[in-house]
């Protein structure tokens, strides 16, 4: 149009390059943001993408619906005081692995030195006070996590090869010590494992209260914030200043000291310590912390979303367990869900 100023020249997404690299003139319609082929719209809340927040507890309505419709035995108070006391073993061993995996490391251990705990404890309840044998059986889980801190941090081997190795050694370890279960002599000893705080199993309130505490510290206190950090870019940590090996012992440390507590409630709880419990309970501690969205390469998750997880383990293996699911097809289901979760966790990056 004659005599109208020349404007300047769009720049906004709607306006394609030419071959030459030139802005294009030619209008492009403005239309609202449509997500691309096989994309999820986003949901966000106050400026912050509650995506994940959302589907997350989806899942977990879905599952205590499903389980409801299809179980008689789901919500009586027996089925969900047994479902609270089972998620105490997983839920102190999957805070503790959190803890490791946030360094880019990993914990093959935990399920011997749950053995090993329970098991010391047990036999040391006929000569030792209850206190006193517990302290003992939780500073044997905190002894072997350090040892396995100090191997990887200080000695640089690979945590994959140095867990792996204490889960052979500490299994070893249990069976030299008793090839036969031990029943604990003093019945105050199932106390821990079968108190109740009200309505709640006194077991499953030091598991909340480890996860509180455990969320403070990965948030509000520079250790816990270091260790994080660490996963993310230890280099820089180190150039920051802060001792990346220490605080990589620490992560062992809080694993395996989460590892022997959950021995001796689980000794207590089932009234008998055996040295050949724990197979396989790291990878129920690395599944929920997948489920839960932390990063296997480190440096992402959190102690809530890690306690989400362990909802949603706890209560696929209680359906699995109400409808009579085999235990070998509750392995083969639980190795598919983490598969799928990873596989929706890449995606999710792709598209961030």
């Amino acid at each position: 149009m004659t005599g109208q100023p020349a404007g300047p020249a769009r720049t906004s997404a709607s306006t394609a390059p030419n071959p030459k690299g030139a802005a294009s003139s030619a209008p492009v319609p403005a239309g609202p943001a449509v997500p691309g082929p096989g994309r999820l719209p986003r949901l966000v809340l106050a400026g912050r993408d509650v995506t994940a927040q959302v589907a997350f507890v989806t899942l977990l309505v879905a599952l205590v619906a499903v389980a409801a419709l299809t179980s008689d035995t789901f919500l009586t108070p027996t089925n969900l005081t047994n479902l609270l006391k089972q998620m105490v073993t997983t839920g102190l061993l999957a805070y503790g692995m959190l803890v490791v995996i946030l360094t880019g490391g990993i914990d093959l251990s935990v399920g011997s030195v749950v053995a090993f705990s329970g098991i010391i404890t047990a036999g040391l309840v006929s000569s030792l006070p209850i206190p006193m044998a517990t302290i003992v059986g939780v500073a044997c889980g905190i002894g072997f996590g350090l040892v396995n801190g100090m191997l990887v941090a200080r000695f640089g081997l690979a945590p994959f090869v140095v867990t792996l190795a204490a889960l052979t050694t500490v299994r070893g370890l249990a069976f030299v010590y008793s090839e036969v279960p031990i029943t604990p002599e003093d019945p105050a000893f199932l106390t821990l494992g079968s108190a109740m705080v009200g309505p709640i199993p006194l077991s499953t309130v030091i598991m909340l209260a480890v996860f509180i505490a455990g969320g403070l510290f990965l948030t509000r206190f520079p250790a816990g914030r270091s260790i994080v950090a660490i996963g993310g870019n230890a280099e820089a940590v180190r150039l920051a200043g802060i001792n990346v090996r220490r605080h990589v012992i620490l992560a062992y440390t809080i694993s395996g000291a989460c590892a022997g507590l959950a021995g001796v409630i689980l000794a207590s709880r089932v009234g008998i310590a055996q040295p050949s419990v724990g197979v396989a309970f790291e990878l129920d501690a690395i599944a929920a912390c997948v489920i839960g969205g932390a990063s296997l390469a480190g440096g992402r998750g959190s102690a809530k979303a890690t306690f989400g997880g362990v909802l949603v383990l706890v209560l696929i293996n209680n359906l699995l367990n109400l409808y009579g699911v085999q235990s070998f097809w509750q392995q083969v289901l639980k190795g598919l869900i983490i598969i799928a979760v990873i596989l929706v966790q890449r995606a999710n990056q792709v598209r961030t």
